[in-house]
């Protein structure tokens, strides 16, 4: 069975960066896989953030994060990323990953905050 874990719990400042890691294990090449990075916040919304296809990696992005998020993929090192920029306060949540239809990651912690 596949498993998710996912690194790169931060506090970062207003403006800041960070990236996210999702490491697959037991999945084979994760090249094959559509995956997705969701955030809840604290009132407990989930949102889809970031997509990437699979063929043809194309991504796509939620409107709040785009131009300020990246999603990637690394099949050699069966690894996941979000790399996250001009980071904003309404940034703060938890992020998992997500393999579909039924793999999750644990989720990691972001907050934004001065």
């Amino acid at each position: 069975q596949g498993q998710l874990v996912e690194s790169g719990v931060g506090l970062v400042q207003p403006g800041g960066s960070l990236r996210l890691s999702c490491v697959a294990s037991g999945f084979g090449s994760i090249g094959r896989f559509t995956m997705k990075w969701y955030r809840q916040n604290l009132a407990g919304d989930r949102e889809e953030v970031a997509t990437i296809l699979s063929p043809g990696d194309e991504t796509r992005y939620a409107d709040p994060v785009k131009g300020r998020f990246s999603i990637s993929k690394d099949s050699a090192k069966k690894t996941l990323y979000l790399d996250m920029n001009d980071l904003k306060p309404d940034d703060t949540a938890i992020y998992c990953c997500h393999l579909p239809p039924w793999s999750w990651g644990q989720g990691t912690q972001v907050t934004v905050s001065s």
